[in-house]
Formats: structure tokens, sequence, C-alpha cells
């Protein structure tokens, strides 16, 4: 599953190898409410086709309009504001309050989208740098703490895996869980030192390693902007991963099992240094609670904590699968 990033890019460089006029439009600033982030992007093709979004669809539709009426004649990159009145608001389906600023450039030969969708593709973070006066763009190693950045004259935007995933474990539900975080735009890495299952492994996008998972957490350098998923139910990988990755910055670390399970793995853990700030970082039993059965629902339920977790929501106590669970023994269900 590609990335919204990756998708807009792949077309774009497809769009323009057909010989197609292509408008890139960039999200650079919001205010108050907004439906997309800055740095989200849409293409939008000389035909009225498009790849990505920047709004909830009205303002896509409105510069759909605006290229199969005018086409792509502009030569250099140009700002423009929606939702500056409640009138643009209401009309563009812009939250009360909202206003969003954004870049429509032209794409030509110096836009180097070919060398950016190579750079993305390799796994690469790099930072585009688009001059507004000529049009030319330039490309950089950046960092995962870098943003996208408008001054008026150029245009900063970062692409690329800025956040990374370890999943311990290359079963069915890894599977699934994975092709879902590729689409989140993490970069993953799965760990599993078992012949068998790494065998069988067919998610492209996601890296396979073979070696002990405790290993491959030192190795990975985990920061916080990383997330570990333990999946194997075998305490002996899943353990001395969780060990590690609960001493590291990673911003969410957490297990999959029953709740049973998640107290004897939390007793396991107790034995080795860690302090009661490390174990209390451990999520377990994994996810939120929405009655998932199924791999590609358990998939869901881990992937919306994470998420959470990474966005800097915390999830009330009847999300979660260990109190939702308790409430509806209270309660007799």
């Amino acid at each position: 599953m590609d990335s919204v990033d990756l998708e807009v890019l792949k077309s774009s460089a497809r769009w323009l190898g057909e010989g197609c006029r292509v408008l890139l439009v960039t999200v650079v600033k919001t205010w108050g409410s907004s439906p997309r982030p800055a740095g989200a992007m849409l293409a939008v093709r000389d035909d009225g086709q498009v790849a990505g979004s920047v709004s909830g669809g009205c303002i896509e539709d409105d510069l759909i309009d605006r290229v199969r009426r005018l086409g792509i004649e502009q030569q250099r990159p140009e700002a423009v504001k929606y939702g500056i009145t409640a009138e643009e608001a209401h009309r563009f389906g812009l939250p009360c309050g909202g206003t969003i600023q954004l870049v429509l450039e032209p794409l030509t030969p110096q836009s180097g989208i070919g060398a950016l969708l190579e750079a993305v593709t390799r796994g690469e973070l790099v930072a585009r740098t688009l001059d507004m006066a000529t049009g030319a763009a330039t490309l950089q190693p950046a960092r995962s703490t870098e943003g996208v950045s408008f001054d008026g004259q150029r245009l900063v935007t970062v692409h690329g895996p800025r956040y990374r995933m370890l999943v311990i474990g290359a079963g069915q539900l890894s599977r699934y869980l994975c092709q879902i975080a590729l689409g989140l735009d993490y970069q993953v890495t799965v760990c599993d030192p078992r012949q068998e299952y790494t065998d069988t492994w067919d998610v492209p996008g996601a890296t396979v390693v073979r070696t002990m998972p405790d290993d491959t957490v030192l190795d990975m350098k985990l920061d916080e902007r990383c997330a570990v998923l333990a999946l194997t139910h075998d305490p002996k990988l899943d353990d001395l991963a969780l060990m590690e990755a609960l001493k590291t910055p990673a911003f969410y670390v957490g297990a999959l099992g029953s709740r049973r399970n998640n107290a004897a793995r939390r007793a396991r853990l107790k034995e080795f240094d860690l302090s009661e700030a490390q174990l209390a970082r451990l999520h377990g039993p994994v996810g939120i609670y929405i009655g998932s059965r199924t791999p590609p629902e358990i998939a869901i339920s881990i992937l919306a904590e994470v998420t959470a977790a990474r966005n800097g929501v915390s999830l009330p106590t009847l999300l979660q699968v260990e109190g939702a669970k308790a409430a509806m023994a209270a309660s007799g269900r």
C-alpha cells in the first residue's frame, strides 16, 4: 500500500512522462481548524484527474474546475488562501474559522519530481526546497524532526518515512498490520529469527531481518519517532525485545496478548533492570477495544492506538482493551 505522498509523487511522475501538464498543490499553512495538515499534497492533471488531497473535497473541486477552465498556463509557483471569510469557509467546506494556504506549483523538468520519487522509493528522508521565483527545486537529506517551512520565497517540504515501526513476529497478523502501517507512512522492519515464518513473508515495502529481536532493537537505535510491537506470543522473542525497547525514547511500545498474559509478562519484566516508569510505558493488551476477532480487525485496533499515541491523544480507559473488558464484566455482559 502506497503512502499518500508516494501516490501523489508516482502519479505526478507518470503523468509528466505521458506528456501531460501537472499542477502540484501543497498545504503550507493552516489557521484554526483544517481538514488536512501542512505538507499534504494534491496533484491535478491538465484534464482534471487528481491524486491526493488538501481538504475534505471542496477545495479540490475548485482547483479541478480552475484547471479545466483555464488549463495550467502559469509558469511559476504561486501562493493562494482559502477560507479567509465565513462565506468562503462555508463554500469550501472548511470548519468555522478555518483558513488554509496553498502553493500551486506547475511541474517542469526543474521541479525534480522524478529524483524526489526515486529518493523516497529508496526509503530516504529528504527535504525539497522550491524556489518560488524560478520554480526550480533542490533535494537535501532531512531530519525526522523537520517540517514544512514557507517564507514566501522558498517552500521546504520533507518527504519519505518520518516514522519507523519495528514489528516482532512475521505471522498472519503482522502481514495485515504492516500493509496498513506502510500506508500510514511508517518505515517498517519485521524481525523474526524463525525461518518458517520469514521464508513466506510477502509484504512489499517492509524490511525483514532474521536477527534476535533484542539485538534488532539495539541496532535500530530507536528514537522518539519509533514504535515497537511484539506480536509473537513467544516470551523468548518478545520479552527481551520489550525490555530493551522500554529503555528507549520510542513513543509506543506494545505487546499482543490477553489480560492474563499481559499480567504475566509484566511480572517477568519486573525481574529485569526496568524502572516502574519504564514498565508503565508498556501498552498491553495492545490496541483499542472494538470487538475485533479477525487478524485484519485486530491490526486496525492496534494501529488506532498507535496513531493516538503518535498524535499525543490520551485514550479513555473504556477504549482500552483491559478497561473495556473490565467494565463489561462488571456489568454482567
